[in-house]
């Protein structure tokens, strides 16, 4: 029988628009390579933390007070100008619907953060986007110009996700000073602890220069606590109150918190982590090169295979070895920097890819 009722009245761009597409799930005895998360267990005072966290049948603190009281004495700012959310997607969801709406325009460059367009698309503001510089990084003098007197939010992502590189400090000095003072820029800075270029913006140094730059930080990544959705944002109290109440309330939980709270008090023994995962982005990049493939430089957790039209090929080969990645159909394909035994895979892998490659790249090398 055929149901002739009519369908839920929806909106049509929302309607359109794709879901969020995780990364598949590894093999018992492959890695997962997709997500950009931290591939280190959690630590046993992290744990702790969390186990202490019982009172679950209570609603947590809807302002995270105790952990905005830890962040707020690193960035030199009051309590009022950190505001905590569940992950960074949170927080550029609510900026954006503060700031954006119908007939308004957000400005990024593309290639970047996949969850963009679609976090613009639901604000019912327009995404305006300019296109990376060859070598993977925004292109700011271009993204500048493009700004209207329509644009109302400015997304700055460094180190670039999915590509890698990074803003330098002396072009976001100068993109600054070419944009109105009134228009809102995000600077997205969720892989910033994987950083080893001195030349690149450091949104620390930045706090309480600009009063139209709210900075975002995650703790998904180098603090290792992807699976609890913790992110917090420095800005002045005025556009963080607007994102507060753009917020769902109380959606950052008690266990995030105090999980949050803990991974700063053993922050010598992660950044030792990170320091691993520095060296092994450097020996799998140079692994890749020696294979044969394109890889640009990357200061985040990751590397980048700007494969083009090869990429799902090349995405295909690498599950075949036991590796998820994620690929961007006719971009590229983004590796994850995961477990050292996940090394002499990528090797292997890279091997295979440069020998069937349907589109054999013309340099290895991309700097």
């Amino acid at each position: 029988m055929t149901d002739e009722r009519p369908p839920v009245r929806l909106r049509p761009e929302i309607a359109a628009l794709p879901a969020y597409r995780q990364g598949r799930t590894a093999a018992s005895d492959g890695f997962k390579l997709s997500s950009n998360e931290n591939p280190f267990d959690p630590l046993t005072g992290i744990l702790e933390a969390i186990a202490a966290a019982v009172d679950i049948n209570r609603y947590p603190d809807a302002t995270a007070r105790e952990l905005r009281e830890k962040l707020a004495p690193r960035f030199g700012v009051g309590v009022d100008e950190v505001h905590v959310g569940a992950g960074s997607v949170s927080l550029l969801s609510q900026f954006i619907n503060a700031a954006a709406g119908p007939g308004d325009e957000v400005l990024y460059s593309w290639r970047s953060f996949e969850a963009y367009p679609g976090l613009v698309t639901v604000s019912g503001a327009r995404s305006v986007t300019v296109p990376n510089l060859p070598d993977g990084r925004h292109d700011l003098p271009a993204m500048a110009a493009a700004v209207t007197d329509r644009t109302r939010v400015v997304l700055v992502c460094s180190p670039n996700n999915p590509t890698g590189g990074v803003v330098t400090a002396e072009e976001f000095s100068a993109f600054m000073a070419a944009v109105p003072a009134d228009l809102l820029v995000l600077l997205d800075e969720a892989y910033a602890e994987f950083v080893r270029d001195d030349a690149a913006v450091e949104g620390h140094a930045l706090v309480g220069m600009y009063p139209n730059l709210v900075i975002l930080r995650t703790f998904s990544k180098a603090w290792g606590l992807a699976g609890l959705r913790l992110g917090y944002a420095i800005g002045p109290e005025r556009v963080l109150d607007a994102a507060r109440a753009a917020a769902i309330p109380l959606s950052v939980t008690g266990p995030a918190q105090a999980a949050g709270a803990a991974a700063l008090d053993h922050e010598a023994e992660l950044v030792a982590r990170v320091e691993h995962i520095v060296a092994r982005r450097t020996e799998v990049r140079d692994a890749l090169l020696e294979a044969g493939l394109p890889v640009m430089e990357s200061q985040g957790n990751f590397v980048w295979l700007p494969l083009a039209a090869d990429a799902e090929f090349a995405a295909d080969v690498l599950n075949d070895h036991g590796l998820v990645t994620r690929a961007f159909p006719g971009d590229g394909v983004r590796v994850s920097i995961g477990e050292a035994e996940s090394v002499a895979k990528l090797k292997q892998a890279a091997v295979d890819i440069v020998e069937n490659l349907p589109t054999r790249p013309q340099s290895s090398r991309i700097d």
